[in-house]
């Protein structure tokens, strides 16, 4: 008999597992917080004696290294990921032993990088689970461009082949656990589902049923923006990561708390968007605990600058913390907990600016015109999001590139959106830091069309435009409509 746990990083949209039989176990690609993984295996009162990458990590820091040292196990590293620590080496077709009947088999499915391999359970000699890591996921594959930009189109070729090659060597039961895909950005197109076999896969995956120049240009041309600090992962688990501090942090009073953000340091307000808008801290930054905190926090800040965290219970700087710890963000420079009226010296200067939905904001825009007074809407959501429709007029600045792009922003009263509100609520607070007149548009996207506003469709004029050049009539009764991605 043999166990599969799963522990879920939802955060950076990524799992890893502890698998094993009655008395010993492997973490395959462990995450920065060890103690959950060593609390798992003291759950099943197995020991690691294995942990495994499946490759070099471009999204979190791992804890591989750590959790090796502590547990004594054998760190498991696929031959050519250029690593600067003591490791084993593993190459295609490699089998080790982990428990009674159980066995780890690695075959080399390039793609994600060029190294990377994934890890075939073994009962008894049969496959019963493979770990796929950024290779075969859930309806998808692992992007193939944050290696080096002229190996991209080399390695999406090598990820369909990889593909293949664990379809045909798996039975169709075989479970396929991988490590990206459940909202990491690792995964070259969005991934559905939470759980999948090799068989399903060979059914539905556009890997297994697409020929590999389909594709290829459909993942090169779907491609999405690449997180900032993905840029920082790769050499620090290269290096060998050290181990975290998760200790509460040094406290601030509203005296430092205002000495930081006047030598420009980062200061962030966890609490939700709603607390937020209510009142803060002039000059502070709201990415919601609850939110994608370690994504977007990690991506907008300037690596290496100071940040502080303000957070309403010592269980959410607690939870912030560890989360943090992840994308290499390791030590807050201070930390203050109970509400906005503690972290400021006068609490009469609260910050504080409105929310609203795409109703109020088609209002706002009726009134505007009515008075001769414009307002701006600003559209914070990615490329790909926007390319399938946009409000007419809009301004559009992706919220990673908003901090070096506050100056771009026209004057006026900004009503920022993005998709469901998340992001709005960070955009609004950096604009609000700077001393801007904004509103943030609480909303799905949705919303937008059934209050009246115009959308603009990029896609589908670009198609009305190749049917005229076909001399074929437009069909200009489709409706438009927004992505809510």
């Amino acid at each position: 008999m043999f166990f599969i746990d799963t522990l879920e990083v939802q955060g950076l949209g990524n799992r890893s597992y502890l698998v094993g039989g009655s008395t010993s176990a492997v973490a395959v690609d462990p995450p920065r917080d060890i103690d959950r993984v060593m609390a798992a295996a003291a759950r099943r009162g197995v020991r690691i004696a294995l942990v495994a990458e499946t490759h070099l990590h471009n999204d979190y820091v791992t804890g591989g290294l750590e959790l090796a040292r502590v547990s004594g196990a054998r760190y498991l590293v696929p031959t050519g990921a250029s690593v600067s620590f003591e490791h084993t080496s593993v190459d295609d077709g490699d089998t080790v032993a982990l428990d009674e009947g159980l066995a780890l088999r690695a075959v080399a499915t390039p793609g994600h990088t060029p190294h990377h391999t994934s890890y075939v359970l073994e009962q008894d000699g049969q496959a019963v689970a493979a770990f796929t890591g950024g290779s075969l996921l859930i309806g998808t594959v692992g992007r193939p461009d944050l290696v080096e930009p002229r190996l991209t189109e080399q390695l999406a070729r090598a990820q369909h082949a990889s593909a293949h090659r664990l379809a045909d060597q798996l039975d169709d039961a075989v479970r396929l656990l991988p490590t990206h895909g459940f909202g990491s950005f690792c995964s070259s197109s969005q991934a559905e589902g939470d759980t999948t076999t090799i068989g399903a896969e060979r059914r539905a995956n556009e890997a297994l049923v697409k020929d590999v120049d389909t594709f290829v240009a459909e993942m090169l041309a779907g491609l999405d923006d690449v997180p900032a600090y993905y840029t920082h992962m790769g050499p620090v688990n290269a290096a060998g990561p050290a181990p975290v501090d998760l200790t509460p942090p040094r406290q601030a009073d509203a005296e430092q708390i205002s000495e930081r953000l006047a030598a420009g340091e980062w200061v962030v307000d966890l609490r939700n968007r709603v607390a937020f808008s209510e009142g803060h801290v002039a000059g502070s930054f709201n990415f919601e605990g609850e939110g994608k905190l370690a994504t977007y926090l990690a991506w907008l800040i300037p690596w290496g600058k100071p940040v502080t965290l303000l957070a309403e219970t010592p269980e959410q700087l607690a939870d912030a913390q560890r989360e943090l710890t992840r994308v290499g963000i390791d030590r807050p420079a201070a930390a203050a907990t109970g509400g906005p009226h503690a972290w400021v010296r006068d609490p009469g200067r609260l910050a504080s600016f409105p929310r609203a939905r795409f109703a109020d904001l088609a209002d706002a825009r009726e009134s505007g015109k009515e008075l001769g007074k414009d307002l701006v809407v600003l559209d914070v959501r990615r490329d790909s999001e926007r390319a399938n429709g946009y409000i007419d007029g809009s301004v559009h600045i992706p919220i990673h590139q908003l901090p070096d792009r506050t100056g771009e922003v026209p004057p006026g009263q900004v009503w920022v959106h993005c998709a469901s509100g998340m992001r709005a609520a960070i955009a609004a607070s950096l604009l609000d830091a700077v001393g801007r007149v904004v509103i943030a548009v609480d909303d799905g996207f949705d919303a937008a069309s059934d209050a009246g506003l115009t959308l603009t469709q990029p896609l589908q004029h670009m198609r009305d435009e190749q049917t005229v050049e076909r001399g074929l009539p437009v069909n200009d009764t489709e409706e438009s409509s927004g992505s809510t991605a």
